[in-house]
């Protein structure tokens, strides 16, 4: 009577802080002491207490029988907590599960509707394989009480049996069918049934289309906004195997569009439409039309609401789905899916990203990558300004007005994440070189994009390995595809290449600069660079100090396949400089050229003992040639005043003609796969036996060394920059709070682009429409600038004071402007009309199937919008597949047919099971065939052994007693044994299976039997 409740237990539990593990093991012993009470009531309040303790982590699979005894109770209350108890932790492998079967039977045939529910509710989480065989025949039943519930609980329970027993589907499909098609049946069950046919319909929707008038009218009557839901995603997969759906289905799911209050149903519905073709390839055009509108209006609608981010994601993603057929209806939304890249939700971001990259266009491509562009700078400065705070709370406080910290502005953009930041510049990448750039309309700006990406990009993430000598590859480097976009450019497009060489000699520069000297280079942008400034160094205007900052980068680099291509940048780099055979060979000339040399020996020594042999083999190759160069430098006599002399050959004609000669144009990914392999080249066999002493005994050649100061003087001390500044240009903007536009259509380039990136284009532009009459120029540059002819005729005539009285009144005569028109239009110089682009296609060979263009997203047929969130981030490896919560894989019921006959489509499981049919009638045969042959031979031995085949035990038993009575009778025995014999002699095979049959019989009534012997056996 003073036992504890499960109130008490909480009570006390909550009283214990601190204590709470010592108070629960006291109470686990109680329950254990409790449990095992033959009280039915105390059994059932321990066992609800070590539910409770179960929930909290402790095991209570020790209590699995007393779980059962609870079950069996007669008591509902009791029942309950029993089966309660067996949820929470019976397991498939628990023992006493077995011992169940009988009781869930019983459970389910009784007659209180109370008492069934429980059995239905906890077999889900009970049910095997043996379970659900046992039970199927109670359970079926059950579809056809009179209560609702039960029917319902009864249609969910038997669906849960199929997932671990597909045959229980079979069995009961003609009882749930009939269920469905009856039309008074209770509103509850019909939506239970439409459940579970959702769910098996998309793994075999040819079993379900017969039912697609009686879904139709559930759908049309229903007035069920969740079974609609689910009759629309069934409708979705059983519309490809029916076309005619299409036309029966549109009229109601435009009704429910316009008419629905409900947002999920809505959704639900233009999925439904998506998903089943309805806005694809159709006969009615007009009416595939009005109904994209009408999903692509509600849609803007479902994104317009801020107020709840579930809704703007389902919109986009149904969005991604119609941009695939209808891009120009979805890019007339362009406004509010851009308002969606600035959302707080990242995973909003992410899909307005993927929804952006579909719809892109010449159109909209400048006004998309202007939008994202100006996202990403504002992050970068928003963490220039966190570094620059961290770097200045070690100053002194008292500089301080007294607050202690500065203001910070409340419309201040926070930092992106880095990963976010370049999966942004991979879609602008993506966008921008979509089809051979087919959507960039002005190379200049888009080279000026990639100038400023690069600035912003994040620092590549370095994984470093103990095991090798060097540092790895980046892990994601997003400035070396940035510059390989700039390379592409300078490659295919000739009239803007001028412009690109001039943007990677002024990224080299400001990475020469910018990084400090006794740090390496991670950045993985300067091997494009180097190949760059190297390939079209004749278009540099400064190479001389390209050189430099490449030399004064190369000892700095750790990646090989870095350092190799800027070991054969700076060899291009010195023949240009050096290879002018025009120039007179002065005293000056020599020297300067002469301490270059020996600058680039002395870069490239160290490298020619590098591990990377590629590095080794082209740091030897140059530093031999130059050495050669050097010495043919030093003896050629320079020019005076009466002897011209020339410069060296080896700099004029030899080091230039290495890399002189036919163009580089851009492959195709798939061409080289096409070059047949020669067939005497053997890549394993090596190119000498005695490389490693060869290369070993090599003796390499010193040059008489400068002085060291005035080497350190001359290259070491680098002069004060010119053109190029050391700083990074957002320090030289004035600290005024950036104008933030309302609409991305107002804003400039100023929002994007650097201070010193906008005044080159700004000049750029004054310089190229400075004769143009219709050209406005600023007032303040006006100013300053250089006068136009327009402007030196209105100073001269008018004056600075315009009188407008003093203009002369001049006779207009129509026919004379009509006769003279011509030659005044001719006078008048048409408007000169942009350069036409003309962009190199990759080059490929026959078959190989390689796209032109870089390896980019290709056009929008190729277009995936549910994949393209993972397109750039390391092509990140194919998700597991989750499993469900109930723990079951529902793939078991994809061969299941709920009808005899095999759908024709469904061919190979039809010939999977014939072929499985035919193998168990086979070993059928062969099972049965040695059966007899056992018993056959079996009978043989017997009968050579001399031994009756009625049996060797019933024989034994029979002979002693014959034995014992042969003592006084004394030829009884003989007898018996000789008609015995003649029996056995007579027999068939049947008397002795009879015989077999008759061992659970008494020995001495078989002893008994002589005459009628053989008759007893055969009658039985």
């Amino acid at each position: 009577m003073f036992e504890k409740s499960l109130y008490d237990l909480i009570r006390g539990l909550r009283n214990h802080k601190g204590n709470e593990k010592e108070y629960i093991q006291n109470c686990l012993k109680e329950c254990r002491s409790e449990i095992r009470s033959p009280d039915m009531d105390l059994k059932a309040t321990a066992l609800l207490k070590l539910i409770y303790l179960e929930m909290n982590g402790h095991d209570m699979s020790w209590a699995s029988f007393h779980v059962l005894e609870v079950m069996s109770s007669q008591k509902y209350h009791q029942k309950r907590v029993g089966y309660l108890g067996a949820v929470q932790s019976f397991r498939p492998d628990t023992d006493v599960l077995m011992m169940a079967t009988n009781l869930l039977k019983k459970d389910l045939a009784s007659s209180h509707p109370t008492t069934i529910t429980l059995p239905i509710a906890a077999l889900p989480h009970l049910v095997t394989p043996s379970l659900a065989l046992s039970l199927l025949g109670d359970l079926v039943p059950r579809l056809t009480h009179s209560h609702a519930s039960i029917k319902k609980k009864t249609v969910v329970t038997l669906y849960r049996l199929a997932l671990v027993y597909p045959e229980a589907l079979r069995a009961a499909w003609p009882k749930i069918k009939e269920r469905l098609m009856d039309k008074d049946e209770d509103p509850s069950v019909t939506a239970a049934i439409v459940n579970v046919v959702c769910e098996l319909g998309w793994r075999r929707p040819q079993d379900f289309l017969p039912l697609a008038p009686r879904l139709f009218e559930l759908l049309v009557d229903g007035g069920n906004n969740w079974m609609a839901i689910k009759l629309i995603k069934l409708f979705a997969t059983l519309t490809p195997l029916e076309p005619r759906l299409v036309r029966k289905l549109l009229p109601p799911l435009t009704n429910l569009i316009k008419t629905t209050p409900a947002m999920s149903l809505l959704y639900e519905c233009i999925n439904g439409i998506i998903q089943g073709g309805i806005l694809g390839d159709g006969e009615d055009f007009s009416a595939r039309e009005e109904v994209a509108s009408l999903c692509v209006s509600k849609l803007r609608g479902m994104v317009s609401i801020n107020s709840d981010p579930n809704l703007k994601y389902v919109a986009l993603l149904a969005f991604n789905r119609i941009v695939t057929t209808h891009p120009m209806l979805v890019a007339e939304q362009e406004d509010v899916i851009l308002e969606c890249i600035d959302s707080e939700d990242i995973s909003i971001r992410i899909k307005a990203l993927d929804l952006v990259q579909g719809m892109v266009s010449s159109d909209n491509l400048l006004s998309i990558v202007s939008r994202l562009m100006r996202q990403l700078k504002a992050s970068s400065s928003a963490l220039a300004q966190q570094q620059n705070g961290l770097d200045g709370q070690d100053l002194d406080d008292s500089s301080d007005d007294g607050s202690g910290r500065r203001a910070k502005s409340p419309e201040q953009a926070a930092p992106l994440p880095d990963d976010y930041t370049i999966d942004v510049i991979g879609r602008i990448l993506g966008m921008c070189s979509q089809s051979n750039y087919a959507n960039v309309i002005d190379f200049d700006w888009y080279i000026d994009v990639l100038t400023q990406l690069v600035r912003i990009a994040p620092p590549p993430r370095t994984r470093l390995d103990s095991d090798s000598l060097s540092s790895s590859k980046p892990a994601v480097d997003i400035s070396e595809k940035i510059v390989n976009e700039l390379r592409n450019v300078a490659v295919k497009v000739k009239a803007v290449r001028p412009a690109a060489v001039r943007a990677a000699e002024v990224i080299v520069s400001r990475l020469n600069t910018e990084t400090v000297s006794s740090r390496p280079v991670v950045s993985g942008a300067l091997k494009p660079l180097a190949w760059v400034v190297g390939e079209f160094a004749f278009q540099l205007s400064s190479p001389d100090d390209t050189l430099r900052n490449m030399l004064g980068l190369v000892p700095r680099v750790d990646y090989p396949e870095v350092l190799a291509t800027c070991l054969q940048s700076i060899p291009k780099l010195f023949a240009h400089v050096a290879g002018d055979d025009q120039a007179l060979w002065t005293p000056e000339r020599k020297s300067s050229l002469s301490l270059l040399m020996a600058r680039v020996i002395h870069v490239l020594e160290p490298l020619a003992q590098h591990p990377y042999l590629e590095v080794q083999e082209r740091a030897v190759e140059f530093i031999e040639l130059l050495k050669l160069t050097a010495e043919a430098a030093s003896g050629q006599a320079p020019s005076t005043d009466e002897v011209q002399q020339d410069a060296p050959l080896l700099l004029t004609q030899a080091i230039p003609s290495l890399f002189t000669g036919w163009e580089l144009n851009s492959v195709a990914p798939g061409a080289q796969y096409n070059v047949p392999i020669p067939s005497g080249l053997d890549l394993d066999e090596p190119i000498h036996p005695n490389l490693g002493s060869l290369l070993a005994q090599a003796d390499s050649l010193m040059l008489p060394t400068q002085g060291d100061d005035e080497f350190e003087v001359y290259y070491n001390q680098r002069p004060a920059p010119t053109s190029i500044s050391s700083g990074p240009a957002i320090e030289r903007l004035v600290d005024a709070p950036e104008e933030v536009s309302s609409s991305y259509q107002q804003a400039g380039e100023e929002s994007y682009l650097d201070a010193d990136i906008v005044a080159r284009r700004k000049a750029e532009r004054r310089e190229r429409n400075k004769d143009d009459p219709f050209y406005i120029p600023d007032v303040s540059s006006s100013q300053t600038g250089t006068s136009t002819p327009i402007h030196n005729i209105l100073q001269k005539e008018n004056g600075p004071d315009l009188d407008i009285d003093a203009i002369p009144i001049m006779s207009l005569d129509l026919e004379k402007l009509s006769v003279s028109g011509p030659s005044r239009q001719q006078q008048h110089q048409p408007r000169q009309p942009r350069q036409k682009i003309v962009i190199e296609a990759d080059e490929t060979l026959g078959g190989s199937g390689g796209n032109s263009g870089i390896s980019t997203p290709g056009g929008r047929p190729g277009y995936d919008s549910e994949n393209n969130s993972d397109s750039f981030n390391l092509t990140k490896s194919k998700k597991p597949k989750q499993k469900s919560l109930l723990q079951f894989n529902s793939s078991v019921l994809g061969g299941l047919s709920l009808t005899d006959e095999q759908q024709p489509d469904d061919g190979f499981a039809h010939e999977r099971q014939q072929k499985e049919e035919a193998e168990m009638a086979q070993a059928m045969k062969e099972v049965q065939r040695l059966r007899l042959e056992m018993q056959r031979a079996n009978e043989r031995i017997q009968v050579a052994q001399g031994v009756p085949v009625e049996g060797i035990v019933v024989a034994k038993k029979k002979k002693k007693k014959v034995v014992k009575t042969a003592e006084d009778t004394g030829e009884g025995a003989a007898v018996v044994v000789k008609k015995k014999k003649k029996k056995a002699d007579t027999g068939e095979g049947k008397e002795g299976e009879g015989v077999a049959k008759k061992k659970k019989k008494k020995a001495p009534r078989v002893v008994k039997i002589d005459d009628d012997e053989g008759e007893a056996v055969g009658s039985q």
